[in-house]
């Protein structure tokens, strides 16, 4: 019997049209994007299933838009497809943005509540830094030890943080664009494989959005969080949490946190899990999954063709 992680993608997995072939499809898929429209009071959908697309990768759109594809896929499984998460799934967790998408999916947030706080979440994050002054960098081919050291040197230019730690030698950094550029250079006389600036907007999860984190500890604050149905793995500590008000803290954490997807993946991976399902837009955390842990099976589920197989495979 196969133990089951089910895992949701953040920022980076969005493209134009996803979805919209699951709305048009399932009549919960499509109440799920009907809702999240009523929450933000205008029409997403659109934009996700339409764009444009430099309308769908701005960071207050992108982060409900893909909290909706994977709640669409989810609610689609549990209602067209019979799943019982609960008995199914032993541990959930999401890259970023998409650890609010698995706490609506362990029924912990509403989807209504969900998108208000990532459209909240997504414009606090746009404006803690002035449009240029900050951004962010892959590298890849990295160890931990050797990005820790570029943040240090770089930092003596201006602050530079590592943001991720993805898995499989990619490490992102964050903060001001000159530490950024310096940090790049740096990597390059290090010999590092790659390091390359990213089309962001702004530096995610670097002390810079400390703006973010106060304006998101408030509205977490008064947002309703219940216990999870199944255990979420945090972003910030890579532990598995059950008490809403640890998810609570955890949240705020996280807007200037480190995404710590390695060891979150490890943990999952030590407690029994040995095939993860990414739910939702794109593969990208599959692909970073199966660096971490070759020896686990992944599933991407984002279509109507992979929900049918993935529901078959149970």
């Amino acid at each position: 019997m196969a133990v089951y992680a089910f895992v949701f993608p953040g920022q980076g997995s969005q493209s134009v049209g996803m979805g919209q072939d699951l709305a048009q499809a399932f009549p919960s898929a499509r109440a799920v994007f009907e809702e999240v429209d009523d929450a933000l009071g205008e029409n997403l959908s659109k934009i996700i299933f339409e764009g444009p697309a430099e309308s769908l990768t701005s960071t207050e759109n992108t982060q409900p838009a893909l909290m909706a594809v994977s709640m669409a896929v989810l609610r689609v499984l549990e209602n067209e497809g019979g799943l019982d998460l609960a008995s199914t799934a032993t541990l959930l967790a999401g890259h970023s943005l998409g650890e609010y998408a698995a706490l609506a999916a362990a029924r912990s947030l509403g989807i209504a509540q969900t998108a208000k706080l990532l459209r909240l979440r997504g414009q606090a994050m746009q404006k803690a830094v002035p449009a240029g002054e900050g951004g962010m960098a892959a590298l890849i081919g990295a160890t931990l030890e050797q990005a820790e050291e570029i943040c240090a040197q770089s930092s003596k230019t201006a602050l530079v943080e590592i943001a991720n730690d993805n898995g499989g030698g990619q490490i992102v950094l964050s903060g001001k664009m000159a530490g950024i550029d310096a940090a790049i250079a740096l990597a390059k006389e290090m010999k590092i494989k790659r390091a390359v600036k990213l089309p962001v907007s702004a530096p995610f999860h670097s002390s810079l959005m400390k703006p973010a984190e106060t304006i998101m500890a408030e509205a977490l604050e008064q947002a309703t969080i219940a216990a999870p149905v199944v255990p979420v793995i945090a972003n910030v500590t890579a532990q598995r949490e059950t008490d809403a008000d640890t998810i609570r803290k955890n949240l705020v954490q996280q807007v200037t946190g480190r995404v710590r997807w390695e060891e979150s993946v490890r943990a999952m991976v030590e407690m029994g899990v040995d095939s993860f399902v990414e739910i939702g837009a794109g593969k990208v955390l599959s692909g970073l999954i199966r660096r971490i842990a070759p020896d686990v099976t992944t599933a991407s589920v984002g279509t109507p063709d992979d929900i049918e197989a993935f529901l078959k495979s149970l």
